[in-house]
C-alpha cells in the first residue's frame, strides 16, 4: 500500500487543517488532493514554505475566534420569547425546537449553523430555559429563552 506525504492548503474535514503535513494514500493525493489544489506534495522545497502557511493559519484562526466571541455577546443579550398553545388541563401542543430558535436568531440578524444549537430535547414546558450554542471549539454562548403557555380555543359546532 503506497502512501504519500502532502501539505494541506486548506482545512479538510477528517484529515486536517492547512499547513498540516499528513500521510494519505498515494492515489488520493495524486488523483484528488493535488489536482483540486487542496494540497502540495511534501517535497523539500515545499516544506520550506511551511512557516508561511502556518502563519496564515494562525491569523485565520484568530479572526474566527474573535468573530465567534462577538456573536456570543450578541446572543447573550437576546431574550427571545416563544408561545406554546395549550389545551384542556394545560397539556402543551407542539414544542420549541432548535429550528425555532435558529429562525428567531436569524430574525435578530445573527446567522449561525443550526447544528451549533445544543438542545438535548425540544422544550415543552413553559418558563425560562438556558440553551447552549457552540460557536467555536473555544467559544460557547448561553441563550435564555422564555416559553409562555398560550390558550387554545376549542371550536364548538
Amino acid at each position: 500500500m503506497a502512501n504519500a506525504q502532502v501539505i494541506l492548503k486548506e482545512k479538510i474535514e477528517g484529515l486536517g487543517a492547512e499547513a498540516d503535513v499528513v500521510k494519505v494514500r498515494a492515489g488520493y493525493a495524486r488523483n484528488f488532493l493535488i489536482p483540486q489544489g487542496k494540497a502540495y506534495e511534501a517535497s523539500k522545497s515545499n516544506l520550506r514554505h511551511l512557516e508561511a502557511l502556518k502563519s496564515e493559519r494562525a491569523r485565520r484562526e484568530a479572526e474566527e475566534l474573535s468573530a465567534a466571541q462577538e456573536v456570543a455577546t450578541k446572543i447573550s443579550k437576546l431574550k427571545p420569547k416563544f408561545t406554546l398553545s395549550t389545551g384542556q388541563g394545560g397539556k402543551a401542543f407542539g414544542s420549541v425546537t432548535n429550528i425555532d430558535i435558529h429562525k428567531e436568531l436569524e430574525a435578530a440578524g445573527i446567522v449561525i449553523d443550526r447544528h451549533a444549537i445544543e438542545l438535548e430535547k425540544p422544550v415543552k414546558k413553559s418558563g425560562k430555559t438556558e440553551v447552549e450554542i457552540r460557536l467555536h471549539p473555544q467559544v460557547t454562548a448561553t441563550l435564555v429563552i422564555n416559553v409562555e403557555a398560550g390558550e387554545e380555543e376549542e371550536a364548538e359546532g
